[in-house]
């Protein structure tokens, strides 16, 4: 009795253990493209099981919001925030283009946004002001 147990407990492990290494298997390459329909937001967001990866953003509008170092994103669609990098811009004009615009901090632009998204991580690579928010322009 004891061994038919065993023997019943061993195959399910195996069993169970087989079909992980299955699913990690045929999931681990998966490139799943997930439409505006489906998600509400403007552009295509391609995502990936991969940790890490990049996945390009066509057009995010929203509002970007700047104060004590820190640059954030506010999707319009989704609401769901980003942190905001900018690799390919001088951190310091920038700050002062949004100052000149906004004229202080946290106070939000509307704006497109186009980049790639790593988890919360906005890394944009072009930007769009549309309208300042609070303004009557």
């Amino acid at each position: 009795m004891m061994k038919t147990i065993l023997n019943i407990y061993t195959f399910s492990f195996i069993i169970v253990m087989a079909s992980c290494g299955v699913l990690q298997e045929n999931t681990k390459d998966e490139i799943t493209s997930i439409t505006s329909e489906e998600t509400g937001l403007l552009g295509e967001i391609t995502k990936t099981v991969h940790p890490g990866y990049k996945s390009r953003v066509d057009t995010l509008t929203g509002w970007w919001v700047y104060g004590e170092g820190q640059h954030i994103f506010k999707d319009e669609a989704t609401l769901v925030e980003y942190d905001m990098i900018f690799p390919n811009e001088n951190m310091e004009e920038l700050v002062e283009l949004y100052l000149a615009v906004c004229e202080m901090e946290y106070f939000p632009m509307e704006s497109e946004i186009t980049g790639f998204l790593n988890g919360n991580i906005l890394e944009v690579s072009d930007f769009e002001i549309l309208y300042i928010q609070g303004c009557g322009e």
